[in-house]
C-alpha cells in the first residue's frame, strides 16, 4: 500500500493524518475506468446469502513489511539511535539499519498480529487473509534488510490451517524495488526490470511455492501473489513477467490448485485478458486490481451517492468482463473517502477541504477528526459506502481484501467494527441492494 502525493500533501502532513477516514497514502495511480458512466448497473442479488466460495479476507498490512504511516511507533524507535542520520528513516531498508531494528521488529513481529485476532476475524465472518512480506525474508542478497519475517508468516498459515482459514501470501516488495514507494521497503528507484532482478524474483517465488504450495497446505495456502502494484510503466514488463512466474511457481508447487496471481499494474483488469487466455490458466490465474475513491482529483470531486455510483458503474462492469477470462480480485479496498456530511445527513463535495463550517458537518479528511468523533451521520455514509462495495464484490469478485488490520482511524478494521461503520458480520447488510436503488438511501 501506497502512497500517491499526487494530492500534493507532504510526507509529514500524510503522516500527521493518522486518525481521520481519508488523506492517507493508501495506494498510487488508481485505475480508473471509464466504460460506463451514465447508467446505474444493478447487482443481481444483493441478500444476505452469498457465495460461500470467495475469499472474504483482510489485509495483514504493517506487519512484516513496515510502512511509516501505519508503523510510526516502530518507526521513532530509531530515535535512540546514536548515529544522527538514521533516527527518521524513511522505510524498511533504512530502518533495518539502525541500532534498534532487530529489538523493535521482534517486538513488532511478535505483536502486531496474533493467533487471537485470527479469531476476531473469523467471528466477524472473514474466510481469508492477505499477507505482504519482502523478498528479503527469502534472499535478501546484498541489501541490509533484518531477515526474520518469514517464521511469522508460517506462523499465521498454521493458525489460519488450525481454524480453516486462507491465506494468500503477497510478495509485497520485489528486488529492486518494482514501483519505488516505501511499501516495496526501499523508496527511490525503480529497478525491479534492471539486471538480475527479475531472475532473484523467480527464485523467491521458487522458494514460496516450493515451502508453501504443499499438498499439506492446499487447503490453508491458496494463493501467491508474484508482484504488488508494480508501477505502470512497467505494464508489458510485468505482463511477461507474470507469464514466466506462472511457469515457475506451477512447477515448483505441489499444489497443482495453487492460484497465481500477479497485480494488474493499474492499468485495469481488461488489459490482462490478453496474457490470461497465453497463460491458459483460468482457475489458477487471476489478477488483482487494488480499488479506492480518495486519491485523485476526479474522486474529490464526489459526494458520497457519486462515490457509490462510481461502484456500481465501473467498478461492476470491470469486475464482470474480467471475470470472463480470468479469476478477478479485490486485493485491496477501503472505507475512505474525501466528503463532507452535513447536519442533515446529505454529502458534498470538499474540494479539496479539511474542514467545513456548517453547524453539525463533519468533513472526513479534517485531521483533527478521530474516528471516536464521528456521529451518526458520518458513520452511516462511510457504513453505506463499505457496504456497497461488499455487495459488488460478493457478486463480480473471486475475492476481496479490505486495507487493513491495523492502519489508524478509518483505515483499521477494527476501527470501523467497533464504531459499526462495517457490518458484522461481513454481510450483515444494513442497507441492501445500495447498486439496485442507485444510491438512493444514502440522499
Amino acid at each position: 500500500m501506497k502512497l500517491l502525493l499526487e494530492c500534493g500533501l507532504s510526507l509529514a502532513s500524510l503522516l500527521s493524518l493518522v486518525a481521520p477516514i481519508a488523506a492517507l497514502p493508501v495506494g498510487e495511480q488508481f485505475h480508473r475506468s471509464t466504460l460506463v458512466k451514465n447508467q446505474v448497473i444493478p447487482q443481481q442479488n444483493d441478500s444476505n446469502s452469498s457465495n460461500p466460495n470467495i475469499l472474504r479476507g483482510v489485509n495483514i498490512g504493517g506487519w512484516l513489511i513496515l510502512e511509516k504511516w501505519m508503523d510510526g511507533e516502530v518507526f521513532a524507535t530509531a530515535k535512540s539511535d546514536p548515529d544522527q542520520s538514521k533516527q527518521d528513516p524513511p522505510d524498511q531498508y533504512n530502518f533495518d539499519q539502525t541500532s534498534v531494528a532487530n529489538s523493535s521488529l521482534a517486538s513488532h513481529w511478535q505483536d502486531w498480529f496474533k493467533a487471537s485476532d485470527m479469531d476476531t476475524l473469523k467471528g466477524w465472518g472473514f474466510n481469508a487473509l492477505r499477507i505482504p512480506i519482502g523478498y528479503w525474508a527469502y534472499d535478501k542478497g546484498s541489501a541490509p534488510y533484518l531477515s526474520g519475517a518469514d517464521y511469522w508468516l508460517g506462523q499465521a498459515i498454521g493458525w489460519a490451517q488450525t481454524r480453516q482459514m486462507k491465506v494468500w501470501i503477497d510478495l509485497h516488495g520485489s528486488p529492486g524495488s518494482q514501483n519505488g514507494k516505501d511499501h516495496s521497503g526501499h523508496e527511490g528507484d525503480i529497478e525491479w526490470n534492471q539486471g538480475q532482478n527479475r531472475q532473484a524474483s523467480l527464485d523467491v517465488l521458487t522458494t514460496i511455492a516450493q515451502k508453501y504450495g504443499t499438498v499439506a497446505l492446499a487447503d490453508t495456502v491458496v494463493g501467491i501473489e508474484i508482484v504488488n502494484e508494480p508501477d505502470k510503466s512497467l505494464l508489458g514488463f510485468s505482463q511477461q513477467f507474470a507469464q514466466d512466474a506462472y511457469k515457475t511457481i506451477k512447477s515448483a508447487a505441489a499444489n497443482p490448485n495453487l492460484m497465481v496471481v500477479t497485480h494488474d499494474a493499474f492499468a485495469g483488469l481488461d488489459k490482462w485478458t490478453t496474457t490470461a487466455q497465453t497463460i491458459g490458466g483460468k482457475g489458477t490465474f487471476g489478477v488483482d486490481a487494488h480499488l479506492y475513491q480518495s486519491f485523485t482529483p476526479s474522486d474529490n470531486q464526489l459526494d458520497q451517492p457519486g462515490h457509490i455510483k462510481q461502484v456500481c458503474n465501473e467498478w461492476v462492469q470491470e469486475l464482470k468482463n474480467a471475470n470472463d477470462d480470468m479469476m478477478g480480485y479485490v486485493g485491496e479496498w477501503s472505507s475512505t473517502t474525501n466528503i463532507i456530511v452535513n447536519s442533515d445527513g446529505s454529502t458534498a463535495v470538499t474540494n479539496n477541504a479539511t474542514s467545513c463550517s456548517t453547524p453539525g458537518c463533519q468533513c472526513s479528511s479534517d485531521p483533527n477528526l478521530n474516528i471516536e468523533q464521528w456521529n451518526d451521520n458520518m458513520v452511516k455514509q462511510v457504513r453505506m459506502f463499505v457496504e456497497v462495495q461488499i455487495q459488488t464484490f460478493e457478486q463480480y469478485s473471486s475475492g476481496y481484501f479490505i486495507w487493513s488490520w491495523g492502519g489508524p482511524g478509518g483505515w483499521g478494521i477494527k476501527n470501523l467494527i467497533d464504531k459499526e461503520a462495517f457490518p458484522n458480520p461481513i454481510t450483515n447488510y444494513k442497507y441492501p441492494g445500495l447498486c439496485t436503488n442507485g444510491g438512493s438511501s444514502s440522499r
